[in-house]
């Protein structure tokens, strides 16, 4: 019997963040989620935002972890998770009108992080919105002694992973044409950035 994967992350973020996104994704709207991980955030957002139809998509390893919690939950509005690295050349889908991300920037190495603004340039229709949830770091240093823990343990897993530079993703951001509408505080040293495409 195949055990569901579990993120304590997921598990104590998903209040904090529905609270956000719940005011942003306030039109009926397809949200894709990138990097769904576990497939815990999917579940719950999908069954707590019913106007909104949830497209989890993650790597292909992770697909089946996702089925089993999809599998369990109750939401009609969530749809089956397809495979998606931020580095295909081609996405699994025609248009983007809304995105969701969470804790993915510092996993992805830098030059990930490029291709997939690259990527959304080509995919988010007018006017889509986009949430980015993860610890950022701000003018040039950490935020909390355990951001620069993280980042340490981060760098001894994937010398190309590490905490980003907020300045360096609106940048980013920015010359993809997604202007930073907000900047929101989150529990255990987090943000949730949202921006919105031209």
């Amino acid at each position: 019997m195949t055990h569901k994967p579990f993120s304590q992350s997921c598990e104590n973020n998903k209040d904090p963040i529905l609270q956000v996104i719940g005011s942003v994704f306030c039109q009926p709207i397809t949200v894709w989620e990138i990097g769904s991980g576990t497939g815990q955030h999917a579940c719950y957002f999908a069954e707590h935002l019913p106007h909104i139809e949830w497209q989890p998509t993650d790597r292909a390893e992770n697909i089946p972890g996702i089925g089993l919690w999809q599998k369990d939950a109750r939401a009609p509005n969530l749809k089956p998770a397809l495979t998606l690295d931020v580095t295909d050349v081609v996405w699994p889908c025609s248009a983007i009108d809304a995105l969701f991300t969470a804790n993915t920037l510092h996993i992805m190495s830098w030059e990930e992080v490029q291709l997939c603004f690259d990527r959304l340039a080509d995919y988010l229709s007018p006017n889509a919105l986009v949430c980015i949830y993860g610890p950022f770091n701000y003018n040039g240093g950490y935020t909390s002694d355990s951001n620069a823990r993280f980042d340490l343990w981060l760098k001894s897993q994937n010398p190309l992973s590490g905490i980003r530079h907020f300045e360096d993703i609106v940048s980013l951001a920015t010359n993809k044409g997604l202007s930073l509408l907000n900047d929101i505080a989150m529990p255990a040293n987090n943000r949730l950035l949202v921006f919105q495409n031209a």
